[in-house]
């Protein structure tokens, strides 16, 4: 069982996490900047009057005009993180900064939202700082090696990205009816050349269903092996660039491009440092220069990194049980009844991705139980068009808004109240059918982990083989 065992002691050239982290640290500088910019801190945190949230979670809302001073923090540490100052600090600060900021609003979840996270609460435990960094200039140290498992935890975070996404299109949907791709494609008609040759024909939606759902499978295991490596670099560009251009999903394709940098072997990575020292940097190699950066510049020990015996002993086992959990949430979906795509139960947080076209209306009835006196409420009084499309097809959303009504009209002097919803949603191409049991007075339903058996039952059925 010698493929099983991992020499944890192993080192290893420091240059790929280093630019790894530089990397991250500006990609994360420019997502933030590109919010702000957008001016989607103002639409989707301040504008909304009410706020979705994650169940445990209620506490973590938008604090008013305080929260740009939450994503200056967030882009500043950011940067600082890039740089390599004071990184400790920076990436722990980087890591409660932006989780706060992605659960203040449950509207806004994106799975690579919850890829970041993940990746920078790891990297607080990673001495990603070793070299290439304004730390190693104040310390008057640097590290040439690492431990090598600090690399492969990387690659293998990435890797449960693809290939779990990978695992999440075998299903019938996806492979035998390229939905929801046959219903996204065919507006893309305005694309040169292929818009109108390629999008509008069904050959061509199963083709990128099937080889979306290959490339995903397989891309982690060309990119570990060396002779693949560049060829499955240049699928990794071409694949992100293409669905960039087909969806508007931000500025996750080129996070993943340069994610997956860290592939590559440590020669790679050393040229990439001394490209940036040459041309961005502006140090030369000359004798004349390096003299004068010796005398700037004091002496900087170089040594290898290691972590004490105590501190190995309880990092080690404490991300062990993280990547275990990361690898076994996704499954949780198997402790629900019903259709995945229909419940959402076990949904989130499980790299499945783009892989439905849901769309619903839902509306709500108040009703007085003692004089049976009804009226219809306006969503569009408490909630934005964002907000109010997310809410009409996913349960969770439709319970803790009910809850929020229901409390706001009892503020205004209702009494014996009672929510009732007529709801229905259409999955991936198929007609709208009722999706709330119409006769549940929803505010008597708590939010749990448990089943809702409140949601009508799924009318066809979607054959899940893999996640």
């Amino acid at each position: 069982m010698k493929f099983l065992k991992y020499n944890f002691k192993e080192q290893t050239n420091a240059a790929p996490l280093a630019v790894f982290r530089l990397f991250f640290g500006f990609m994360m500088f420019v997502s933030i900047l590109r919010f702000w910019v957008n001016g989607w801190i103002e639409k989707l945190y301040l504008e909304p009057k009410f706020h979705f949230s994650y169940y445990g979670f209620s506490w973590i809302k938008p604090i008013g005009n305080y929260t740009y001073i939450l994503f200056i923090i967030c882009g500043l540490s950011a940067l600082f993180v890039a740089f390599g100052y004071k990184y400790r600090m920076a990436i722990i600060t980087f890591f409660l900064s932006f989780t706060y900021i992605e659960f203040m609003d449950k509207t806004t979840y994106l799975n690579h939202y919850y890829f970041i996270t993940i990746i920078s609460f790891v990297l607080i435990f990673l001495p990603a700082n070793a070299i290439f960094s304004v730390d190693n200039l104040q310390n008057k140290k640097k590290y040439l090696n690492i431990p090598k498992w600090t690399i492969d935890i990387i690659k293998l975070l990435l890797g449960v990205v693809y290939f779990y996404a990978g695992l999440a299109k075998l299903n019938s949907d996806w492979l035998f009816r390229a939905m929801p791709l046959k219903i996204w494609l065919p507006s893309k008609y305005d694309l040169p050349f292929i818009g109108n040759n390629f999008m509008q024909q069904e050959w061509f939606h199963f083709a990128m269903s099937w080889s979306g759902m290959l490339y995903d499978l397989t891309i982690p295991f060309l990119l570990l092996y060396k002779r693949t490596r560049v060829f499955a670099f240049v699928l990794v560009v071409f694949f992100h660039v293409f669905t960039r251009i087909l969806f508007p999903i931000g500025m996750f394709p080129f996070v993943m491009i340069i994610s997956t940098l860290i592939f590559f072997d440590a020669g790679f990575h050393l040229k990439i440092i001394d490209f940036i020292k040459k041309y961005i940097l502006n140090v030369s190699s000359s004798d004349v220069e390096k003299e004068k950066i010796v005398s700037r510049i004091p002496l900087i020990i170089e040594q290898n990194y290691t972590f004490s015996k105590i501190k190995r002993k309880m990092l080690i086992p404490f991300l062990s049980f993280f990547l275990i959990i990361q690898l076994l949430l996704p499954f949780r979906y198997v402790l629900y009844p019903g259709e995945l795509f229909w419940t959402e139960e076990g949904y989130r947080f499980s790299w499945r991705v783009m892989l439905m076209e849901k769309a619903g209306m839902t509306n709500f009835r108040i009703v007085d139980t003692k004089t049976g006196n009804s009226f219809m409420v306006d969503n569009k009084d408490f909630l934005t068009s964002f907000q109010e499309k997310q809410m009409s097809f996913q349960p969770d959303f439709i319970l803790e808004y009910v809850h929020y009504l229901g409390n706001h009209f009892k503020s205004q002097g209702h009494k014996n109240i009672a929510i009732f919803a007529e709801s229905y949603v259409a999955l991936n191409g198929r007609l709208s059918t009722r999706y709330i049991n119409p006769k549940v007075d929803l505010y008597q339903q708590k939010e749990s982990f448990k089943h809702k058996d409140w949601i009508v039952p799924f009318s066809s059925k979607i054959k899940i083989k893999g996640l």
